[in-house]
């Protein structure tokens, strides 16, 4: 299709790939990475590009220098910066922003959830809940667990720790989800798990950690999600692609 819209996926996300993959027949997609994982999952047949934009104002230079007609941002939950300026730099620019975020877990009967708002308030919490824990937060985060006694931590992210590793004495496991229920019963019981961390994500690929905690009557330390950032936000791509339909409409 000739002229096609430009269209800037911020990514990182399975629903991120997934609206790519699919966005990419009707538009001219730029899928956008932080580039904090080193294998990261990518769309097919869109233009990939791996690094931050260095705030509101670079993002606004970007967007202007490359044309962009509209911006979906399909972040994870927690990435509440680029969220900001992406909110920032489409206000500038006048452009047409959707945020794509997939609805937050729930707590269920049998769950032992003890609700914090960030990871600092986890780590304080964490050697009043329990002894040895499981840790799905992010690489990004462990610094905040560095210092704190009595606790052991077995941590897994998706690469292994980098050279600079603020807690060295964990034990670290690798892993990409999805994740079963059965997989992720057997670690906690292998590895005496008796609280999980977790950040409240959302989505199915791991979940499973938190089903199984609650089938071992194991508590969960959950990080609740940032506040989302202001403008129209839907939860599934399909609702985002008939949103990047009706903008063609409109026009």
């Amino acid at each position: 299709m000739a002229n096609r819209p430009k269209v800037l996926i911020l990514g990182g996300t399975a629903e991120a790939v997934e609206l790519a993959n699919t966005a990419a027949a009707d538009h001219d997609i730029t899928y956008s990475l932080a580039g904090r994982t080193r294998t990261p999952t990518l769309p097919a047949d869109v233009t990939v590009r791996s690094g931050g934009f260095g705030g509101a104002v670079a993002l606004t230079r970007w967007l202007t220098s490359y044309r962009i007609a509209a911006v979906v941002d399909a972040t994870h939950p927690f990435a509440d910066t680029i969220a900001r300026n992406a909110v920032l730099a489409c206000v500038e620019r006048s452009l047409p922003h959707l945020k794509l975020m997939r609805p937050p877990w729930e707590p269920l009967s049998g769950d032992d959830w003890h609700v914090v708002p960030d990871i600092a308030s986890a780590a304080t919490a964490l050697p009043h809940i329990g002894g040895r824990a499981f840790l799905s937060v992010g690489r990004q985060e462990l610094g905040a667990f560095a210092g704190i006694e009595g606790v052991a931590l077995v941590i897994r992210s998706i690469d292994p720790p980098e050279s600079a590793n603020p807690l060295p004495e964990a034990v670290y496991l690798t892993g990409r989800g999805p994740f079963t229920f059965d997989r992720e019963t057997d670690l906690l019981k292998a590895n005496d798990i008796d609280v999980v961390v977790s950040k409240n994500a959302g989505g199915d690929a791991t979940y499973a950690k938190i089903a199984a905690a609650r089938a071992l009557s194991i508590p969960v330390v959950m990080v609740a999600r940032p506040a989302p950032p202001p403008g129209a936000t839907v939860e599934t791509v399909d609702a985002a692609l008939d949103w990047l339909n009706s903008l063609e409409t409109a026009t």
